[in-house]
């Protein structure tokens, strides 16, 4: 892997990164109090043509790589975690859909989330179905040219404010996870509705909607792949997943050890300014040398992807390490603010609890393991 980035790869994150800083950062707070779902940043995003960055021009993207779009999540998720997760899971309906849709799919869908004017979810989560994905129970029974979908899916961010849907379901739940399949389904069609929306511990402004499905009618012509791969769809979209959420957790520890080095050259104790004290450096050596870690490794593995090479391990490797580092960086950086930290008005309070989701969504730290372990034996058996 090369390190350096080509001139034109500086142009662009320098010129995201200005508007991350202006446009993104100053409002984060006030993003996140207002309960309400981004659409303005969404509406930012979109003029700045963020939604399609390894999208082919065809479909409206910039027809950049992986990498060029890890990077730049980082830089908006620096700016405002909300607006980053909103980033990251769109590309969990645009990326199935450039990965195995048909060309008329492509041409229908792909090009309104590529340029922004619709967003997109991604629906698998089931009351009784996380982490174990091949355990679905949503139905989507064929009938003639339909597909009779029934079942609730929880916790889907953007869910209820997406346009565009990747519905993971089984069509033949008598053969179990080999009857699992993707479906691509649009907001307002008959039967598909809207159910609670988390109240949750961080991103208050984020929408992590339930989705139900009582007899919602999906044209045959919907179906993403074929009926029984939609597990190899599920996989192939959590891979990339990893990687966005790798990106999400990077940005936050990066904007919380800035906080914290900036307070601790600030704050003055027994005389001095506390950034003079051994501990405290101590404690920011360590988190700037995490965080250089986890980036690493999500650059590595969007690189990997970007060359068509295997990348399954290197996604599981960045997610868990970036997600643990993002928990132990921002829990530094209230801890160096002392009695600060843990009140609102300073914003790595916010930043500690938004941490926890990264060690969860699109699998835990735990499933992360194992995927990583299951990789490690089946290289060396080979």
């Amino acid at each position: 892997m090369d390190f350096a980035f080509t001139e034109d790869q500086q142009e662009l994150f320098e010129y995201v990164k200005e508007f991350c800083d202006e446009k993104l950062k100053p409002f984060a707070d006030e993003t996140d109090r207002a309960h309400e779902y981004p659409w303005d940043k969404v509406a930012l995003m979109r003029e700045m043509d963020l939604f399609g960055i390894p999208i082919a021009e065809q479909y409206g993207g910039m027809e950049l790589g992986f990498l060029e779009w890890a990077v730049i999540g980082e830089l908006v998720s620096a700016g405002c975690t909300t607006t980053g997760a909103v980033y990251g899971a769109h590309m969990l309906a645009e990326y199935p859909i450039m990965y195995f849709g048909t060309e008329e799919q492509k041409e229908k869908y792909l090009t309104p989330l590529a340029t922004g004017e619709s967003i997109g979810a991604f629906g698998l989560t089931e009351p009784m179905a996380g982490s174990d994905a091949g355990s679905v129970r949503m139905t989507a029974i064929r009938d003639g040219d339909e597909y009779v979908l029934n079942g609730t899916k929880i916790f889907i961010t953007n869910g209820g404010d997406a346009e565009i849907y990747i519905i993971i379901a089984n069509a033949r739940p008598d053969r179990g996870m080999r009857g699992v399949t993707a479906f691509i389904v649009e907001k307002g069609m008959e039967g598909f509705e809207f159910g609670k929306d988390e109240e949750k511990m961080a991103f208050k402004s984020l929408s992590n909607r339930e989705l139900i499905f009582n007899d919602c009618r999906v044209p045959a012509e919907n179906l993403l792949h074929k009926e029984g791969r939609g597990f190899q769809v599920t996989m192939e979209t959590l891979r990339v997943g990893r990687i966005g959420m790798a990106i999400g957790a990077v940005g936050l520890a990066q904007v919380a050890y800035e906080a914290a080095v900036e307070y601790s050259l600030t704050r003055e104790q027994f005389g001095e300014r506390i950034a003079n004290f051994q501990m405290i450096q101590y404690h920011l050596a360590n988190m700037a040398t995490e965080l250089e870690a986890g980036r690493l490794l999500t650059y590595r593995a969007a690189w990997l992807k970007d060359q068509g090479l295997e990348f399954e391990k290197e996604a599981a490797m960045a997610k868990v390490k970036t997600s643990e580092v993002c928990g132990y960086v921002t829990s530094k950086a209230v801890q160096i603010h002392g009695g600060y930290g843990y009140c609102c008005d300073y914003p790595v309070e916010r930043y500690m609890r938004e941490a926890k989701l990264f060690e969860i969504v699109e699998g835990t730290s735990e499933i992360q393991r194992l995927v990583i372990a299951n990789q490690l034996l089946k290289e060396a058996r080979k």
